[in-house]
């Protein structure tokens, strides 16, 4: 398999580019699936508090002896300074790794309003080396200019909803000008984009399917990428992306599949 590339973060730490996500994925199941996944040669794992399964993914990391890098986050219910030191000590004994790869704040959950407080948490955190760097999910322009002016700390990643259908353009160049990656979730848009007329010719074209070309497209965008599957199978073609490249046609097909109602998942300004 070609070797998988990675993206250094504004903190000069290297992130793979494509990782397993295991939003879903039953805790019973996990430690079996995130084991295969490193088998086949995933490097990343992204989980969260939220997905009940941590303690799955750190036995399978742990088990592998490869080093893999692994990504959690803060949920809703632990928002706050305090409360987000207590959250993250749950999930780094659910883990049982040294120290965590990425910790993010899952949403910002504005109705609340700690999600400044929550970061500046993080902020401790990493500088006291128990997490390697520190990032957000689904956070909006306004929301990162917020915890930026308050702590100075540029977040390294920000995790959010993106696929051809909503492909958040504004929102990336914003991460583009102040270093921040931008990881995808729900990268396929939880199938639906897997049908279109427009993905399924460009397959036919590259010999690929079309999840192959939808991940290849996220690739070739720079972005960092967490496909989930819960089989080994679409595990392997998941990852099988890194033998081709999309030409222009291609990409600029699938800019013209960009909806206005493209969102699938929630709102970060409404929660």
């Amino acid at each position: 398999m070609p070797d998988q590339p990675t993206i250094i973060l504004n903190d000069g730490a290297a992130m793979p580019q494509l990782g397993y996500g295991v939003f879903l994925v039953p805790p019973e199941e996990t430690e079996r699936l995130v084991a295969d996944a490193i088998d086949l040669g995933y490097k990343a794992v992204d989980t969260a508090a939220f997905y009940r399964n941590e303690a799955g993914v750190g036995r399978a990391v742990r088990a592998s002896g490869r080093q893999v890098f692994v990504t959690t986050k803060l949920f809703n219910d632990d928002h706050g300074y305090d409360r987000a030191l207590r959250a993250f000590d749950a999930s780094y004994e659910a883990l049982g790794l040294d120290v965590i790869d990425l910790y993010l704040i899952h949403w910002p959950v504005p109705r609340q309003d700690l999600y400044a407080d929550s970061w500046k948490a993080l902020v401790r955190l990493r500088d006291e080396g128990r997490v390697k760097s520190i990032g957000v999910s689904n956070f909006t322009m306004t929301h990162l200019e917020r915890i930026i002016h308050d702590t100075g700390v540029v977040p390294a990643v920000n995790q959010v909803e993106l696929h051809p259908y909503f492909q958040q353009v504004e929102l990336r160049a914003y991460h583009d000008e102040n270093d921040i990656v931008t990881t995808s979730w729900s990268p396929l848009g939880r199938g639906g984009v897997l049908a279109d007329a427009v993905i399924a010719k460009i397959a036919r074209k590259h010999d690929r399917t079309p999840a192959q070309v939808i991940l290849r497209w996220h690739i070739d965008n720079g972005l960092t990428v967490i496909p989930k599957s819960s089989s080994r199978a679409r595990q392997a073609e998941n990852l099988d992306v890194f033998g081709f490249a999309l030409d222009v046609d291609d990409v600029h097909a699938i800019a013209r599949l960009d909806r206005a109602d493209g969102r699938i998942g929630p709102d970060p300004e409404l929660l």
